[in-house]
């Protein structure tokens, strides 16, 4: 089996960027979740800490990534305008565009990964800054924690729908 060079962008940043990215969304919930005082002595707070900002700076480097591949790399391929009268099958927006039955994937699943899907990493990016610079604190404090808990798991639903999204629009019209 070979991939295109198309393909494998594709498939670098769906499966490996975007699926590691949720993958490290779990590692982030359990070391925020247990950022307790109560559950940690001194030397287990500093070697959790150092866990949990390793795991929210790769997230949302990853989030980075993913997002800007999918702008700057499969994006441009996406849109590309088809010749007028011509096989639609390699211009994925206008194979869309022009079915009654898929027409909703390209106005409302391109909408989101374009515009809403940038909550990803700007919210991975803010949780790995608090925790990077009040990651103590967030131990102490159970409502600072909870509002983080809450931005990590806004940008987790955001790449989640992206990546849903993503998936069945390449299903429907891939990026050839």
């Amino acid at each position: 089996m070979s991939l295109s060079t198309r393909e494998f962008w594709v498939t670098f940043h769906g499966m490996v960027l975007g699926g590691v990215f949720l993958l490290a969304y779990s590692g982030g919930l359990v070391g925020l979740w247990g950022l307790q005082q109560a559950y940690l002595t001194e030397a287990g707070l500093k070697i959790h800490l150092q866990l949990l900002r390793l795991s929210t700076v790769g997230m949302a480097v990853l989030a980075w990534l993913t997002a800007v591949s999918g702008a700057y790399i499969i994006y441009p391929w996406y849109r590309k305008p088809a010749p007028p009268g011509g096989a639609l099958s390699h211009y994925p927006q206008a194979l869309l565009k022009a079915s009654p039955l898929l027409r909703e994937w390209h106005f409302f699943g391109m909408e989101w990964k374009e515009h809403v899907a940038w909550l990803a990493p700007i919210t991975a990016t803010a949780v790995a800054w608090v925790v990077w610079r009040h990651g103590a604190e967030l131990a102490r404090n159970a409502r600072v924690r909870r509002w983080v808990l809450l931005m990590y798991t806004v940008a987790f639903v955001a790449g989640s729908i992206a990546g849903a999204l993503g998936a069945m629009i390449t299903k429907a019209a891939p990026v050839q």
